[in-house]
């Protein structure tokens, strides 16, 4: 895969978004030009993943202003346009943080917030560059053999949800490069298959060797001893090293604690959010139940059937056994804290 790869890219007036949700089977963009195409594109998953999210973001804050010259707008109106992209996705703290950064430079006019927007998305993709390389560094001494490593991943963590590289993706692609990975096990990830449609799609454009497999045979993958590691992205991590991720993700760590496994959070240090303090206070969006009674807008439950549809749960630090940042690896089960 080029690794010029971008989900999210600034074309002049517009962003340009991988469309996410008709991967892998087309690769298609989408041009968004107006907050309300933003807020929309980024509740559909049309763009999806943390740091990706972010950076549209800190990008739809130049949108705002754009539209609001073009339609004249008031100040306050753009504020609000702004403002709802803020809250778009209301768990993943990578949005709120980057568009906040970006409006430290609103005043001084829309060059100052693009050149912001900018190198919001410079910093992911050099950050998680090194992410990569210290991932890469710890999980080969931590797991301690001499032989390829084989890794489980969970939902997407690759370019397709980042500025570019990736975080978990990136670890697992750091260690492709040096030779030190036998295959991957990617969880299909429910409800939308971000890990087999996209995950699965990123490795095989590398020539990753991996098994796709269902959310509920993970915990079976790791304890029959097929994995060596389990490394995952997060949309939140709180002040006690708590990570909020994609749904299905606890499973994989309490399995990693059973098995003595290696468990390894990604991701980049605007994810850590020192203002919560516990899992308990990071808000779990619910999604709309017909993604888990239909399946492709049939229905597959019975009629009196009501869905339960967390986006994400929160994995305990106790079961971090690494937080893995451009910075360096935390141990969090061990009493080291995010910083």
């Amino acid at each position: 895969m080029p690794q010029e790869l971008r989900a999210v890219e600034w074309t002049g007036n517009a962003l340009t978004l991988i469309d996410q949700t008709v991967l892998p089977h087309a690769t298609e963009t989408c041009r968004t030009a107006d907050v309300d195409t933003l807020v929309d594109a980024i509740q559909r998953l049309v763009v999806r993943g943390a740091p990706a999210i972010g950076a549209a973001g800190a990008y739809g804050v130049a949108l705002a202003m754009i539209q609001g010259e073009r339609e004249g707008w008031s100040r306050d109106e753009v504020r609000a346009a702004v403002a709802r992209i803020r809250s778009a996705r209301p768990t993943a703290v990578n949005l709120m943080v980057c568009v906040d950064r970006v409006m430290t430079r609103f005043d001084e006019g829309l060059d100052a917030v693009l050149a912001e927007a900018a190198a919001v998305q410079r910093e992911d993709i050099e950050g998680n560059r090194a992410m990569g390389a210290y991932g890469a560094d710890w999980l080969i001494e931590r797991v301690g053999v001499d032989r390829p490593l084989r890794i489980l991943t969970h939902c997407n963590t690759g370019a397709l949800a980042t500025a570019g590289w990736g975080t978990a993706l990136g670890v697992i692609r750091e260690l492709h490069a040096r030779g030190r990975l036998e295959v991957v096990y990617a969880d299909e990830t429910r409800p939308l298959l971000q890990g087999s449609r996209l995950t699965a799609w990123e490795l095989a454009q590398e020539g990753i060797a991996h098994f796709v497999q269902a959310d509920g045979a993970a915990a079976g993958t790791i304890l029959s001893g097929r994995v060596d590691a389990a490394i995952v992205g997060a949309d939140r991590v709180a002040a006690n090293g708590d990570v909020a991720n994609k749904v299905g993700t606890v499973g994989v760590a309490l399995a990693c604690a059973d098995a003595g496994i290696p468990f390894l959070v990604a991701a980049p240090t605007t994810t850590v959010d020192l203002s919560t303090a516990s899992g308990a206070d990071i808000h779990i969006e619910l999604r709309g139940e017909d993604e888990v009674l239909e399946w492709a807008g049939v229905r597959t439950a019975p009629p009196q059937s009501r869905g339960h549809n967390p986006a994400f749960d929160v994995t305990p630090g106790r079961l971090v056994t690494g937080l893995v940042t451009e910075r360096g690896v935390r141990e969090i089960s061990a009493g080291e804290l995010p910083a």
